[in-house]
């Protein structure tokens, strides 16, 4: 169904489909649920050789549409990746079920007892680019919260998607639930994000996840709320107290582990007093890993540091790029990060625990770290199974975006004959 006249029913009956769905996982079991997901993550690895062969041809469009090597190693599937998503999908099954948890209980003098339990939102839509793991993720999560889910993937991981997806339903299938709950939009046209954006009677949230130019798109025309980050400008500041070693493992896993993902450092803080020691190897070390180090204050007369320009502050490189300056302290450093930052991830190596705390205090980033790479910005990495995406909005989810993350809550009041004066 690729004719874009056809592309407005289409996705009207993917939205009322997703909505008789969502109606039917509202209440069913915990058991099922899990069943279905351990069903999935069973067919998956089956259908690893299906799928990786799907994966081949998703690597030759995105070389075609001339892709960059990080955007091509997002896209990419092997055996070992494949484990993941399927290690991924047994983690959620295996979290308890948030549907109906009691998140509060109190008593009033009137006479009522009231709970605050844990609900669904109901149909999530989500448009992601080129990784084809999200397909997974997001269909685990939404399904694990008692969500319909909409997928709409990239046109790079076209193939790769739809043969997760097949086992996704299969999953569903052998459970006994609606395939319904976990539907993937079956084109590459352009105009069913547009019209996913505006399905306000059908979709009660929209999670964008990808560059820049997708979750701008989202944000300025959905008319469907929208968990979001725009992009992950994440940044590290070594402090004068930090470690050595700490600080050199931390910025080169942080930078170069995958690049490609939204917890990747991009801009390197170094206090100024560490310039002949600690900083001047790590940018070292970052150029020695084959890092183009973008220098400003402080860092241009090292060998190999080519000159930082405006434009480098401030910029989600997701490539082996970092821009690196020298600062003054702490505030400085919160200063930069202030300006220059988008308020997802942001890091401070340090031994001294006051001005760690002062970095936690003044930063509102949704993830703030000390100690600790970047990468771990990660649903999977806290616990949470997988991730649907990290928030960096005030409102409703913040951080990663997992099982819990996709409920809301409703009230239950009860009395005994209870009336009010």
């Amino acid at each position: 169904m690729n004719d874009a006249h056809n592309i407005p029913e289409m996705m009207a009956e993917i939205g009322a489909n997703a909505r008789a769905a969502a109606s039917e996982l509202a209440h069913a079991s915990a058991e099922r649920k899990h069943a279905a997901l351990i069903g999935a993550a069973d067919a998956v690895w089956a259908q690893r050789a299906a799928i990786i062969e799907a994966n081949v041809k998703d690597l030759a469009y995105g070389r075609d549409k001339g892709l960059s090597p990080a955007m091509m190693d997002r896209l990419m599937l092997d055996e070992s990746r494949i484990r993941g998503i399927v290690d991924g999908l047994r983690a959620v099954a295996e979290q308890a079920d948030p549907i109906g948890e009691v998140l509060a209980e109190w008593d009033q003098p009137s006479g009522i007892h009231i709970k605050r339990v844990r609900t669904p939102l109901g149909v999530i839509g989500v448009i992601y680019e080129s990784r084809p793991n999200v397909t997974a993720d997001a269909g685990a999560l939404c399904l694990k919260a008692g969500n319909a889910v909409i997928l709409r993937g990239g046109s790079e991981s076209f193939h790769s998607s739809s043969a997760i997806h097949a086992c996704l339903a299969e999953g569903l299938r052998a459970a006994g639930l609606p395939e319904d709950a976990i539907q993937l939009v079956p084109t590459r046209d352009r105009a069913a994000v547009s019209e996913m954006l505006t399905m306000i009677d059908s979709i009660d949230v929209i999670v964008p996840r990808g560059g820049k130019g997708l979750v701008g798109l989202v944000q300025r025309e959905a008319r469907v709320p929208v968990f979001a980050h725009l992009e992950g400008i994440v940044h590290i500041y070594i402090d004068a107290a930090a470690d050595p070693v700490k600080a050199l493992n931390v910025v080169l896993n942080a930078k170069t582990r995958r690049t490609g993902i939204c917890g990747a450092a991009e801009c390197l803080l170094i206090h100024d007093s560490l310039i002949g020691s600690i900083g001047q190897g790590v940018v070292k070390a970052l150029i020695d890993a084959g890092v183009e180090v973008r220098g400003g204050e402080g860092l241009q007369g090292i060998d190999g540091v080519t000159p930082a320009t405006e434009q480098d502050w401030g910029c989600e490189f997701l490539d082996m790029i970092i821009a690196a300056k020298t600062v003054t302290g702490v505030d400085d450093a919160i200063a930069h990060i202030k300006r220059y930052g988008s308020n997802h991830t942001d890091c401070i190596i340090t031994e001294d625990d006051a001005t760690a705390a002062r970095f936690f205090e003044r930063l509102d980033s949704a993830i703030l770290m000390r100690n600790a790479s970047t990468q771990f910005a990660d649903g999977g990495e806290f616990g949470m199974g997988a991730e649907i995406g990290i928030a960096t909005g005030k409102l409703h989810a913040r951080g990663p975006v997992g099982a819990a993350q996709l409920t809301s809550f409703k009230y239950l009041v009860e009395g005994d004959g209870t009336v009010r004066s």
